[in-house]
């Protein structure tokens, strides 16, 4: 038997998606392991049980494992827990107040930052803002019926084979949800993931199987079950592992229709559109919510940090929750006015705040409007200085997504995609697949693709990496793979394989030394030889200050830089940049964070390489003209974002935007420098 003791690092403790990398770990084993918390000691492969535990940031942990792998299964919890169970990554997104909300960048979408208080409209409702954007329209209160189980039980077996035929079902639907929301918001169909997860959780089905044994029949097994289960998650001190409770009763309503086979799902809508009130939704509900019927929605309770709001501002959906039940009293057909970005409902507005609610909606309407239909045209200046706007991408869908929307190029394809979730690594023919589809998806635009970035936040189950004390400083990006050779020269030899297909172009990521790039060049050149593939251009990305520091001598033998803003802030400023305190002041238009920019573009501008920004701060509307003053040649944002970044880069003139470059690297702050732009 062996024992682990482990502190939980994520920025929110074990909510969802890390208890799920977690428990997923867990499973791939045969010993029986468990996971010691307080008083508490749960199942370590049940997702609930693990959520149940409540375990917050920063929190202690003791796991126990026996069986004939604990050895096995200890060491790839140790290198799960120690890369971060899945997270860090994505930067929780910055509110907007935008009054029509862009999709945010590839990620998980934050909750939005708090604001002043406005004082309250007459006739308002104050509640807590999930999603930023402004809805005007009538409402239409969206009732949850009770489902009605039978008493009959038809005996164990019976039961049992009825159980599992809803759970075959309730897969299938989820499954196809799941698709459904990827297609518009890639990152936040994961949450469906964890659905299909909580369906397969062996402490869930066991719970359930003792009460059918018990001859209560798989309706009311399951009804008592998920709401025990909920209950427990709901009575947790932690805001965000009690709003999971929300997740079990979504997926055991889901199958408790099944059950009693019932299929009035579907809603009488009226025949215009509306904006929705409810006690609650659940993420099925809004993931199923039609943009061309619901102009947005406030619900009763919940809260900004639970799925339903994750998916509302990943689908652009204006939202306001935690209202209160006094919000149920309006009736439907009430006029309101909605303002998702500071948490504010006005009933009955008069005809003077519905104009001015109309003029601002349309206003911004029209803005997005044009941009988009200017789209596919290059972003020039008003003295006729060109900037390249690529696409910051995850996936085949992705890059047809982007070539649709005005992207000149991707200009980060994120490979990690092809590699997590699962048990062993992809083959090289899976890859080349995948990065030829891209190739031919983009059309001959250039495509850049960054070889595998894991270490730190990202953990697989088939790299071991021993644990670190702070694995941000550790074994992460080309160093690990320049130590796993195996792994990094099966990926490049599928994107050189592809690179027929294409314009495509190797990025290496977390370069700190001329020894990793000549390292990893050396292994590109040779299988490049040996496959008598095309050339392709190779650089490197800025993310560590000794690289911005020394880009004049990379620079000498790179072909182009690509500056990524999230981890080059964090490193610079020493900020966690998933940290719950300190990610608001993690800010990439700091003053040492713009001069290491500046530093890398005039180092590569000297060799006549060219330099992008593939960080979130490319498509900071703040950032852009500072990013242009600097010289900065090409902006990498999200598909949704191409078409605004086009149109800010339209409106600025360049030599203005170099003596305001020039100013902000005089400042001392973060804060002066956004002051400095202004709005």
């Amino acid at each position: 038997m062996k024992q682990l003791n482990f502190v939980i690092d994520n920025a929110t403790g074990l909510h969802a998606r890390p208890a799920k990398v977690f428990v997923k770990t867990a499973k791939q084993f045969k010993s029986d392991i468990r996971v010691l918390h307080g008083s508490k000691k749960v199942n370590a492969k049940s997702l609930i049980a693990v959520l149940g535990l409540g375990v917050e940031h920063g929190g202690t942990i003791q796991v126990e494992l026996d069986g004939v792998d604990e050895e096995l299964a200890a060491e790839a919890l140790q290198t799960a827990v120690a890369t971060g169970l899945g997270e860090g990554e994505h930067k929780p997104e910055p509110a907007t107040t935008n009054l029509v909300a862009a999709k945010p960048a590839p990620g998980k979408p934050a909750a939005p930052t708090p604001v002043a208080v406005d004082k309250l409209p007459k006739n308002g409702l104050r509640g807590v803002a999930a999603a930023p954007g402004l809805a005007i329209g009538p409402v239409f209160q969206l009732r949850q019926t009770a489902v009605t189980l039978t008493q009959e039980f038809a005996g164990v077996a019976a039961e049992q084979d009825r159980l599992e035929t809803a759970l075959a079902c309730g897969q299938e639907q989820l499954f196809a949800l799941r698709q459904k929301v990827a297609a518009q918001a890639p990152e936040e169909a994961a949450i469906f993931d964890v659905h299909r997860e909580l369906l397969t959780d062996d402490g869930l089905l066991e719970a359930v199987q003792q009460k059918i044994e018990a001859r209560q029949n798989a309706g009311q097994a399951w009804q008592a079950t998920i709401e025990e289960q909920a209950a427990q998650l709901s009575a947790l001190d932690d805001p965000l592992l009690a709003a999971r409770a929300a997740d079990i009763r979504d997926v055991g309503n889901r199958i408790l229709k099944l059950l009693a086979g019932d299929d009035s799902s579907d809603v009488q809508w009226p025949d215009h559109p509306v904006v929705v009130i409810a006690h609650d939704l659940t993420p099925s509900d809004t993931a199923t919510l039609d943009p061309q019927k619901v102009l947005g929605f406030a619900t009763a309770v919940g809260g900004p940090t639970a799925h339903s709001a994750i998916i509302a501002r990943a689908l652009s959906l204006p939202a306001v929750v935690s209202v209160g039940e006094g919000l149920l009293d309006v009736a439907d057909g009430t006029a309101v006015i909605l303002n998702g970005s500071n948490g504010m409902i006005q009933v009955n507005p008069d005809e003077a705040a519905q104009n001015e609610a109309k003029s601002q909606l349309a206003a911004a309407k029209k803005q997005q409007q044009v941009a988009s239909e200017q789209a596919a045209e290059p972003a020039i200046t008003l003295d006729n200085h060109r900037m390249e706007i690529a696409a910051n991408i995850g996936g085949v869908a992705d890059a047809q997504k982007a070539n649709q929307s005005g992207a000149e190029g991707v200009g980060l394809l994120r490979t990690e995609f092809l590699f997590l979730d699962r048990a062993t690594p992809p083959s090289e023919d899976e890859q080349f697949a995948v990065y030829r589809q891209i190739a031919e998806a983009m059309e001959g635009k250039p495509v850049i693709i960054r070889t595998l970035d894991i270490g730190g936040d990202k953990p697989l189950p088939y790299v071991k990496v021993p644990p670190e004390d702070n694995p941000f400083l550790g074994e992460r990006g080309l160093r690990l793979c320049l130590n796993r050779p195996e792994l990094m020269q099966e990926q490049l030899r599928a994107i050189l394989r592809a690179a027929s297909y294409g314009s495509l172009r190797i990025m290496f990521p977390m370069v700190a030394d001329m020894s990793e790039w000549h390292a990893a060049k050396t292994m590109v050149d040779e299988i490049r030889a040996e496959l008598n593939a095309p050339e392709v251009p190779v650089g490197i990305m800025i993310e560590i200050p000794a690289a911005a520091l020394m880009a004049d001598l990379f620079a000498k033998e790179v072909d182009f830089f690509s500056i990524g803003t999230n981890d080059l802030t964090q490193y610079t400023l020493a900020m966690d940049r998933m940290h719950p305190t300190l990610a608001g002041k993690s800010d990439g238009l700091h003053p040492a964070v713009l001069r290491l920019i500046d530093a890398t573009v005039r180092g590569a501008h000297a060799s006549g390489k060219w330099v992008g920004v593939c960080g979130e701060l490319g498509a900071d509307p703040q950032a852009t003209p500072i990013l242009l003053g600097l010289g900065v040649d090409e902006l990498s944002v999200s598909v949704p974002s191409i078409a605004l970044v086009k149109a800010k880069i339209r409106s600025l003139n360049r030599a203005e935007a170099q003596k305001l470059a020039a100013k902000a690297l005089a400042c001392a702050t973060a804060r002066q420098v956004r002051d400095l732009v202004g709005d």
